[in-house]
């Protein structure tokens, strides 16, 4: 190399020449967007929660916190109003149990299927065509619960009535089939090849390799796609809102109609309130309520998917 041509070379090199900073500045904005992007998702998450916080203190000036706990009436629409969260929590809990007890076996199976028996040429149709049913509106499966599942109910039980949270819960399970199956066919597939073939060379069968060996490797992975899924049945509105009756009764029979908190929540934006009132203000008391119920449950599933991650 020539005394000019290294010459030039250091001056390229060098942090002041003009290729080199104008590259910095390019990197300097490209990380300032990616930043904005990845701190807009806590903003918007932090606004929420404080507006929530910021509404509901009102309501609590009015409403002890004892009565909000433990009251088993939820009647804000009443003359003598009553604000006890427990009938709302039981319909919403028992609309994700069901729905949970209809979405995990079939969305398992599913994905253990896409992932274990079909070829790859026929995955690429059958899975998008599986997660059509995540695009189809939830007022759609409101109405599908009410005039199709229902009737269908009460013909196996003969006293059940037009409004049920079982309905609604088997076709919010059906609804999120979708989340868990995709979720947990991409983990399953991610479990190295290796894992196969030694299951397949100890003479264990393709059912035996995929739930014995190939389930318990990707649980980690599993268990993001049931969060996702308890998440989805939990934040679960027009389904419960149409077909399960949007009384808020404490119980637990699947076979009577209920309320859940988001069911209410609708109720009282039809203008069913005056605005500004205690009663309005309890919507934003439901939904803080849903958002720490949602919270809990995924930082349970979080933790609960390092522990099975430590253990692989």
């Amino acid at each position: 190399m020539t005394k000019n041509q290294s010459k030039r070379l250091s001056e390229f090199t060098s942090a002041d020449h003009p290729v080199r900073r104008m590259r910095r500045l390019r990197e300097a904005a490209i990380e300032l967007v990616l930043f904005l992007a990845a701190a807009s998702s806590v903003l918007i998450t932090m606004g929420i929660v404080g507006i929530l916080v910021v509404e509901s203190m009102p309501f609590f000036a009015h409403v002890p916190l004892k009565d909000f706990l433990f009251d088993t009436e939820w009647t804000p629409l009443f003359e003598n109003a009553r604000y006890g969260i427990l009938p709302l929590l039981a319909g919403t809990f028992l609309s994700t149990f069901i729905a949970l007890t209809v979405a995990i076996p079939l969305g398992t199976v599913a994905a253990v299927f896409l992932s274990e028996y079909v070829r790859p040429s026929v995955r690429e149709i059958l899975k998008p065509v599986l997660e059509l049913l995540a695009a189809v509106p939830t007022v759609v499966y409101g109405y599908f619960a009410l005039l199709f599942v229902t009737p269908i109910l009460q013909k196996i039980f003969p006293t059940i009535g037009g409004f049920n949270i079982l309905s609604a819960g088997i076709v919010i399970g059906v609804m999120i089939v979708p989340y868990v199956s995709s979720l947990s066919e991409d983990a399953l597939r991610a479990v190295p090849s290796h894992f196969r073939e030694a299951s397949f060379a100890l003479g264990a069968s393709r059912m035996q390799t995929g739930f014995k060996v190939i389930v318990p490797a990707a649980f980690s992975g599993i268990t993001s796609a049931y969060i996702l899924g308890i998440s989805r049945a939990l934040g679960e509105t027009m389904v419960v809102a149409i077909a399960a009756g949007m009384q808020p009764n404490l119980t637990l029979n699947p076979l009577e109609p209920a309320a859940t908190i988001t069911a209410f929540i609708v109720q009282v934006s039809l203008g069913d309130l005056p605005h500004g009132s205690i009663g309005y203000q309890s919507i934003y008391v439901a939904g803080l309520s849903l958002l720490v119920l949602t919270l809990i449950f995924n930082v349970t599933g979080l933790y609960l998917r390092k522990k099975f991650q430590e253990k692989e």
